[in-house]
């Protein structure tokens, strides 16, 4: 996520985070976990989960009122480091 261009991000903005992964993990108080470590006022109603087809894998969509390119970045970061999480949006 290095590459934030903020000239094309207004922040305080609210983002939707896309976390996928195999529905075996419990991706969602993974997300949960790591968005409060960041956005410790994270309303965790703001969370959606769809299950594939085949119930072997999730979708997790979060939105999350960000405040700046920072907060933005760890949470990626974070994300990204997690074995449970397939691919990030």
């Amino acid at each position: 996520m290095s590459g934030i261009n903020e000239d094309l991000w207004e922040f305080p903005t609210d983002h939707n985070f896309k976390v996928m992964g195999r529905s075996s993990y419990p991706l969602t108080n993974i997300v949960i976990e790591i968005v409060k470590k960041y956005a410790p006022d994270f309303d965790e109603t703001r969370i959606t989960v769809k299950s594939s087809r085949n119930g072997k894998f999730d979708s997790i969509t979060a939105i999350v009122y960000i405040t700046d390119k920072t907060q933005l970045e760890n949470i990626y970061r974070e994300f990204s480091e997690r074995k449970e999480i397939s691919c990030t949006l």
